[in-house]
């Protein structure tokens, strides 16, 4: 039951010592990502650059002892940190004290709804998240997130807003009062990141900058020359302290605290799910990891950590540096609070215009052109669906974004489940096989006399309608001459009670008109609803076979019956005659 509850016990038990080497170089180099990652993420949720380095401390030890990944890196994340902007900046808050506590009151609130859906095994509800609407928010908020960073890249004042056309009006407005220094700060470390990652992914170029950014700015002087530094960072560990709000906000943060716990749900079990490929010793539980990034983020709000999931970068660098349990997110942790605590005077000359730079490489990264290619090319209606929720995300807002992109996924699941492929079989010469008659052609055997149907999905009230119309138009097409229907429901997994009035009433009038209705395939489920309805009685147990060559031999043989006896009553009419 322990390894149940705190799947940290499942690994403890049979760790060895061939995983420290592993464990230690992978907790190292995610901590020092961490401590320029995490600082400048804090910027873009709007919060001081200290608190990206709180979140990074008490939920990384919460999900070591309670998630399933073992190398997931759990802390603040680009995504998460423009759901908090964009949501608490919507709101009338009147300080900054104000704004981070809403904040930390939102992970609190955010770990409360995933902590509640993992007890109540509710995991799946990310299923409904369909990845063009992932891929078109995603791409769309990477471009939100870099161009909220252009202020600390040149250097200006420029006014916040999650829409992209009001966000660039606001930055062509303030183009004359731009800070060169800043600007080139900025491009210089863009280009050395994007340079040190070319040479070696594994070298730690975010820090790397940051390092020679402080530097550059302490010899040069430069704040004096209107670059924007960080200044003083508070050292030491943060203090427990119960998050706060006045109760009239709760409210206002409702669809922030929703919006979030799904979005970091989604991020965190998708690159979980990415990286448990690569290991065959554990198994990634959906709804456990909900318990552990819930518990994470409400007791990492205890210790003023603001909303936080499961990292792609950080994760992906965990892996790929050896990590093998989660001892290595402690290390992160030790290297994090070490910061806190002993190096927090370093980084008072960080610019800005390098945690901006930070920023916008990574975020831009998660920009997804092939995709969209690949859909278009393949799936138009799924392209679609990705542009929308794009365009939504981009110029309407963050939460409009996503919300709309699932209630239209939604509703095109709908859509098509309301219209499934329906299929008229034809018998492949000489054999017992059945095929599509569009697809096969010529291969296939067609009656005038006999009409095979499949329906390639469950039959219930939304495309009842869809069903007997499109039986009706293929009855048409045979005419008079159409005498046996067979029902192929191999694909039919469920029957409810609208689709049953339905198939009821269409066998008293196929009766009437002489067309036997016959049912083929029927699966477990299907065949136990045509049973407990009463549908059997209708069609006779005759009519209900396991094989559709059953059904069409049993057609054969009716016709040739009914030749017969047509004969036989032919010949006696001439006999009474004679």
């Amino acid at each position: 039951m322990l390894k149940q509850y705190f799947p940290i016990f499942q690994w403890l038990s049979t760790y060895k010592k061939t995983y420290i080497s592993g464990d230690v170089a992978a907790g190292i180099t995610v901590g020092i990502m961490l401590i320029p990652q995490g600082m400048a993420y804090a910027m873009i949720a709007g919060l001081p650059p200290v608190f990206g380095l709180y979140a990074a401390l008490i939920p990384q030890i919460v999900y070591a002892i309670l998630g399933t990944s073992r190398q997931l890196a759990v802390g603040p994340v680009a995504m998460d940190s423009l759901l908090v902007a964009s949501g608490l900046g919507a709101l009338a808050l009147s300080s900054i004290e104000e704004y981070i506590a809403m904040a930390i009151f939102l992970a609190l609130f955010m770990g409360s709804i995933q902590l509640l859906l993992g007890v109540l095994r509710m995991g799946f509800l990310v299923n409904f998240l369909s990845k063009p609407v992932i891929s078109g928010f995603t791409s769309a908020a990477a471009i939100i997130i870099g161009l909220s960073q252009l202020k600390h890249l040149l250097g200006t004042e420029i006014e916040r807003s999650n829409q992209v056309h009001i966000l660039l009006k606001n930055a062509l407005d303030t183009i004359d009062q731009i800070n060169i220094y800043t600007l080139i700060i900025g491009v210089i470390a863009i280009i050395l990141i994007k340079s040190i990652k070319k040479i070696n992914q594994k070298m730690p170029a975010a820090l790397i900058v940051v390092i020679l950014g402080i530097t550059a700015i302490y010899s040069t002087g430069l704040s004096d020359s209107g670059v924007k530094i960080v200044g003083t960072i508070p050292h030491g560990l943060p203090a427990f302290e119960i998050p706060s709000i006045q109760y009239s906000r709760i409210p206002e943060l409702v669809p922030i605290a929703l919006t979030l716990a799904l979005i970091a749900f989604m991020e965190a079990i998708s690159v979980a799910k990415a990286v448990e490929e690569k290991h065959s010793d554990y198994e990634i539980d959906a709804n456990q990891e909900l318990i552990a990034l819930g518990t994470s983020n409400i007791i990492g709000s205890l210790f003023q950590s603001y909303p936080t999931t499961g990292g792609f970068s950080r994760t992906a660098v965990n892996e790929q540096a050896g990590a093998r349990t989660g001892i290595a997110a402690i290390v992160s942790v030790i290297i994090v609070g070490a910061t806190l605590l002993f190096l927090t005077p370093l980084f008072y000359f960080l610019p800005n215009a390098i945690l901006a730079s930070i920023i916008m490489v990574a975020v831009f990264g998660l920009i997804d052109t092939k995709y969209p290619i690949q859909l278009f090319k393949n799936r138009k209606d799924e392209f679609a669906l990705l542009i929308i929720t794009f365009l939504i995300t981009l110029t309407v807002g963050i939460k409009e974004g996503i919300l709309l992109g699932v209630l239209i996924s939604l509703l095109l699941l709908v859509y098509r489940i309301s219209k499934p492929h329906i299929a008229i079989l034809g018998k492949v010469k000489n054999t017992n096989y059945f095929r599509n008659i569009d697809r096969f052609g010529s291969d296939v055997e067609v009656s005038e006399e006999l009409l095979i149907i499949r329906f390639d999905a469950q039959l219930y009230f939304g495309n009842k309608e869809y069903f007997k119309n499109e039986l009706h138009r293929h009855m048409a097409q045979k005419g008079n001459n159409l005498k046996t229907i067979i029902l192929n429901a191999e694909s039919i997994n469920y029957i409810d009670s609208s689709a049953m009035h339905m198939l009821q009433q269409l066998i008293k009038d196929l009766k009437s008109n002489q067309i036997q209705f016959l049912i083929a395939g029927a699966i477990g489920p299907a065949r136990d609803i045509i049973f407990s309805s009463g549908l059997i009685n209708m069609i006779g147990r005759e009519h209900l076979f396991v094989k559709t060559y059953e059904a069409y031999d049993h057609h054969i043989h009716a016709k040739q019956k009914t030749a017969i006896q047509k004969k036989i009553a032919l010949q006696t009419k001439e006999t009474s005659v004679t």
